[in-house]
């Protein structure tokens, strides 16, 4: 067991180290080519910051658990909007107005066609080719209609060479590479040492694990007043989470999500989604006291995930948890 929790860790770690290299890159790359913030955040920093999320559903998938897969992508995204925005917003408040209302219908789109080939049970090498296809048409749309954000100067944080730039990004993603592989074998052996369905540890310590560099990234960018790129982070990692990743995932590993996230969790994530473009129409900006209520909301989550995991050792009798009342 401590070699699983060592390996978990050390896994973690790579995450966050080789997470904030690639996103330190991607930003003096996107800087160099002359973008605005927000595209910055929706694809350059979007894309970076779910690396972490691709790399350890990858290999999950290539180890033979899918499982962790899906769950990681489901809970990577409502750790975005609830954990992420949560805290960021606690730190200091997130500015909304004109942001990213287009992408947060995109994002609801592509949340509900997850949901769609859940309950349809749906897993085939072609689905995964089509998810594939549609994120490089939301790339190449966001780049050819900006937006009136492009006007945003996202430029000031000092100078970075393109030499530097490209070597922290190809640093960072070789350290990813090496701690998505720690931490979906340490994931994997927790999950069978504490005879946890692998669904709920992707769901929540592999979904953590790999979101700490949008964490780290959305928060330095709200403390830098930055919000178009704390929002376009955040919404941009939900796009590439489901199309890309999941894209990835489904061919890779040609089989239906599994049946937990069919039901309750997939129905929090809609349900998320659809608030957080609400919010991008309708509100100015997300205070503290509303951070403070994304934040409890995925604690109460993480709770709920546990709570709902069957016991082992009732499982082994055949037994059915009672109901509560």
């Amino acid at each position: 067991m401590l070699e699983a929790i060592l390996l978990s860790l050390a896994g973690l770690v790579g995450l966050a180290l080789g997470g904030e290299l690639l996103v330190r890159g991607a930003v003096g790359i996107a800087q160099k080519l002359g973008v605005s913030t927000l595209f910055t955040g929706l694809v350059i920093v979007g894309f970076a910051t779910s690396m972490p999320e691709m790399v350890a559903s990858v290999q999950a998938s290539l180890a033979g658990s899918p499982e962790i897969a899906w769950g990681n992508i489901v809970g990577s995204n409502l750790a975005n909007t609830l954990l992420i925005l949560g805290i960021s917003a606690l730190v200091a408040p997130i500015v909304l107005v004109g942001m990213g209302r287009r992408d947060a219908v995109v994002a609801l789109g592509c949340t509900l066609l997850l949901w769609a080939l859940a309950l349809a049970g749906i897993g085939a090498r072609w689905v995964g080719a089509v998810l594939l296809a549609l994120i490089v048409v939301y790339i190449v749309w966001r780049y050819k209609h900006p937006g009136a954000a492009a006007l945003e100067d996202g430029t000031d944080d000092g100078p970075q060479s393109g030499i530097i730039s490209t070597l922290l990004f190809l640093v960072g993603l070789g350290i990813l590479v090496a701690g998505g592989d720690a931490l979906v074998t340490g994931a994997i052996s927790l999950a069978t040492i504490f005879a946890v369905p692998e669904t709920v540890i992707g769901l929540t310590v592999v979904a953590v694990g790999t979101s700490l560099p949008e964490l780290a990234a959305s928060i330095a960018a709200a403390l830098r007043g930055k919000s178009g790129l704390a929002i376009g982070n955040v919404v941009g990692s939900n796009i590439y989470n489901i199309l890309l990743i999941g894209g990835a995932t489904m061919t890779i590993a040609p089989v239906a999500l599994p049946s937990e996230l069919a039901g309750i969790q997939m129905a929090l994530l809609t349900g998320s989604a659809v608030l957080l473009l609400m919010l991008l129409w309708f509100a100015k900006s997300i205070g503290r006291a509303l951070g403070a209520v994304l934040f409890v909301a995925f604690l109460g989550n993480v709770v709920l995930v546990f709570s709902d995991t069957p016991d082992p050792v009732d499982e082994e009798m055949g037994l059915e948890r009672p109901a509560d009342t």
